[in-house]
């Protein structure tokens, strides 16, 4: 049977971490970032979430380190779970990254049409009150194949251009923020928080599990190390993706409330670039924030393209959805079937339009911090049961138990309802719609418990 290429090196392993990471949200709905916390709350927000994912990150490193799978949370329950629960971590994890993937799809038909504003044209039809545009579907399905083709045909090419537009993408950002920043003024910080102070914290940390999700990538690609590659750099690629995310999060709200009155511009499409161009008084700016917010989505999109169809190919290949998604090609040694049918799915998905960019972020919170906490919960299970896997110490347990309670509480947040920002009807009727679909797909051996030997 074939296997994946080995062709992954230390700093593939941190751009596929904090590129899958960071996006565009930064610029196409940063208005709603500040909304809901001011310009400290929604700062504090990405700090203090942020933060409280570092042992979270512990874990996974942990984790990738002893059991380097590119089944990720699947392969981690499975060890000590029951096979139904560890189907259900997978498939939720696997929601976490697939629907960046149409948000990104969508998002650059959003961006070109900002660029040039010929685009917005060509009306087909309207969700929920957004229109869809015929030029906006085109640019979308057309990065969508494009990503498609390069993970089929190789990882090295998906890992090379990883590489350059995330080294890109932070060198833009440098020079956009600094030179605005210069022209900026503490007073256009006001307000510093949109509700009291707790609530606007909360409302942001809310939200944080789906702009930081990513880190955790780096085990999807554990497989595909070069032969050379010390485990050990798996942890370091971790800790270094949530430590630049915080950075880039924080800098990045920081900068558009000190360079202009932002609470003037959330009315604004893009108002991250309205907010530095009108502090220039210059076009110039807006092209490269642009071209910088181009380069993180190509690089976040495909990111989570590769963490998708990874999860996809150890789910099929574990037989827990159909077998022949597990099929590894001969030629390229890549997960080619789960490659096209993530592909083919971004494709469909949207087709939803802009309707999707908000809710979307809302559902993917939840997703991932239920897989977090599995995570975190078959980190502690296997050091009480399966010693001869991985080990702890009494501090290392008290990391993980306090990862495992950060993810109930992230999840808890957005499903309780007497919490503020809970989940609306749209977001409970995408959640159920997922859940659904992975009873149809799951195989009738996923819904049974194995015994212990095939489990682990």
């Amino acid at each position: 049977m074939s296997t994946l290429a080995r062709q992954l090196r230390a700093t593939d392993y941190f751009t596929l971490g904090w590129g899958t990471m960071v996006g565009v949200g930064w610029l196409v709905i940063m208005d709603d970032w500040l909304l809901r916390g001011g310009a400290l709350g929604a700062l504090l927000g990405f700090v203090i979430g942020g933060a409280l994912l570092l042992p979270i990150g512990w874990v996974y490193g942990k984790l990738v380190v002893a059991m380097p799978d590119a089944a990720g949370e699947i392969a981690y329950t499975s060890a000590v779970f029951s096979r139904p629960i560890s189907f259900a971590t997978g498939w939720m994890m696997t929601l976490a990254y697939f629907i960046v993937c149409p948000w990104e799809a969508v998002a650059v038909g959003r961006i070109a049409g900002y660029i040039i504003p010929g685009l917005d044209s060509m009306e087909m039809y309207r969700i929920a009150g957004h229109p869809v545009y015929l030029p906006h579907l085109v640019i979308g399905l057309g990065l969508t194949a494009l990503l498609t083709v390069l993970n089929y045909r190789g990882i090295r090419l998906s890992a090379t251009f990883q590489n350059w537009t995330s080294f890109g993408t932070l060198a833009l950002f440098v020079i956009f923020v600094a030179v605005g920043v210069s022209r900026g003024s503490p007073a256009n910080i006001q307000p510093l928080f949109t509700h009291t102070p707790l609530i606007s914290i909360l409302l942001v940390i809310q939200i944080v599990p789906y702009f930081m999700t990513g880190f955790e990538s780096v085990g999807k690609a554990a497989e595909e190390a070069s032969p050379d590659f010390r485990t050990r750099g798996f942890f370091r690629a971790i800790w270094m993706a949530i430590l630049i995310g915080i950075a880039f999060y924080a800098s990045i709200v920081a900068a558009v409330a000190f360079v202009a009155p932002w609470r003037q511009l959330t009315s604004q499409k893009f108002m991250t670039a309205v907010a530095f161009q009108q502090a220039i008084g210059s076009r110039w700016i807006v092209n490269i924030i642009l071209a910088a917010a181009l380069l993180s989505l190509f690089k976040c999109f495909n990111g989570n393209f590769v963490a998708a169809s990874r999860l996809v190919f150890a789910l099929g290949r574990r037989g827990m959805v159909d077998a022949r998604v597990g099929t590894v090609h001969a030629q390229h040694q890549t997960p080619s079937v789960a490659v096209l049918c993530v592909g083919l799915a971004t494709a469909a998905c949207m087709l939803l339009g802009d309707a999707i960019l908000v809710p979307v972020t809302e559902v993917g919170s939840v997703a991932c911090a239920l897989g977090w906490s599995a995570t975190c919960a078959a980190c502690l299970a296997i050091a009480r049961a399966r010693s001869d896997v991985m080990k702890l110490s009494s501090a290392e347990r008290a990391v993980a138990w306090f990862g495992l309670a950060v993810g109930v509480a992230m999840a808890l947040m957005k499903l309780i309802p007497l919490v503020p920002g809970h989940f609306s009807a749209k977001e409970w009727i995408a959640l159920a719609a997922w859940i659904v679909l992975g009873l149809a797909a799951a195989s009738p051996a996923a819904r049974k418990t194995p015994t212990r030997k095939s489990a682990a």
